[in-house]
């Protein structure tokens, strides 16, 4: 009865992190250059663990300002980067390279709009290797490999202590031809957002959220809430209706590196055979902090 009137399977198409609030450039290409300094992060994401071909993915980010000058202190900045993403599920593996451009525009010191573009080229490949079927099936049994563009838009708008984004992925709805013309790289939205309170100078808590809109399929939501202490510790839990608990840890190092730390404990039903999901990031930043306080500084300088 199932295979007779079911049609189609719906699953993940593109990865999903659980540590968004720390990389916000790795999912919005208009934080390039957000910061006036070089910002490098590097994310890698083992999920499902106990599942043969469970998802593995990762990412290295790098970006940095366009130095010039500036005729006024509310004259628009520009910043540049690029992203390396990697997504290996089962027998298929998808690799992405994009540059990104953005420019931003404060209207007061501490409100700024920011908007970018990613663009580049998605490498999808298909390995035959362990799948197994009843018949023979042509299509199944060849490997695949191709490579197609890639585009991501992204705004972002932000005050000291609150910040908005949107995100549209996938801008290339490109076809699988070789895998089959029903199948393609479909349009993905991404809003976020956040807002910092601040309990004392030293300690500060950040409720935020993620919504990510499918194509088809159920909203998927992470709501979070972070905390800080002095710019030195911080983390979080966190709730995604699909799937988990999460749980994430921040430390720094000399204010310049960092080392996060989150771990997914899964609620569906999936839970009887994985071992859960966890993520290992480290960041770099060439930005020096003049305060240690946590709540002087604006979210993103």
């Amino acid at each position: 009865m199932l295979i007779s009137f079911s049609n189609r399977i719906l699953s993940q198409q593109l990865p999903q992190y659980t540590q968004w609030a720390y990389h916000q450039f790795a999912l919005n290409p208009s934080h390039a250059g957000i910061k006036n300094c070089l910002d490098i992060h590097s994310l890698y994401r083992m999920q499902w663990l106990g599942f043969e071909g469970a998802p593995k993915s990762g990412f290295l980010t790098l970006s940095a300002p366009i130095s010039g000058i500036r005729k006024h202190a509310y004259s628009p900045r520009h910043g540049v980067g690029g992203k390396i993403e990697i997504d290996n599920i089962g027998q298929f593996s998808t690799n992405r390279v994009n540059l990104a451009y953005s420019a931003h525009f404060n209207f007061t010191p501490d409100t700024r709009l920011s908007l970018g573009i990613y663009g580049g080229f998605v490498q999808f490949s298909y390995s035959p290797q362990n799948t197994i079927t009843i018949l023979p099936d042509p299509t199944i049994s060849k490997e695949v490999n191709f490579i197609k563009p890639d585009a991501t838009f992204g705004a972002w708008w932000n005050g000291k202590n609150y910040y908005f984004g949107l995100v549209l992925q996938n801008l290339i709805s490109s076809k699988w031809d070789p895998l089959g013309t029903a199948s393609k790289f479909k349009f993905h939205t991404i809003l976020n957002g956040g807002y910092r309170i601040a309990t004392n100078k030293n300690v500060s808590v950040l409720p935020a959220f993620l919504i990510k809109v499918p194509p088809t399929g159920p909203l998927a939501t992470d709501l979070n809430l972070l905390f800080d202490y002095q710019n030195k510790i911080g983390g979080g839990i966190g709730y995604r209706n699909t799937d988990a608990i999460l749980f994430m840890l921040n430390c720094k190092i000399k204010q310049q590196l960092s080392v996060q730390y989150s771990y997914d404990f899964v609620l569906s039903p999936m839970r009887s055979g994985t071992i859960n999901t966890h993520e290992i990031s480290l960041t770099f930043s060439t930005c020096k902090p003049q305060d240690l306080s946590a709540t002087k500084c604006s979210l993103f300088e």
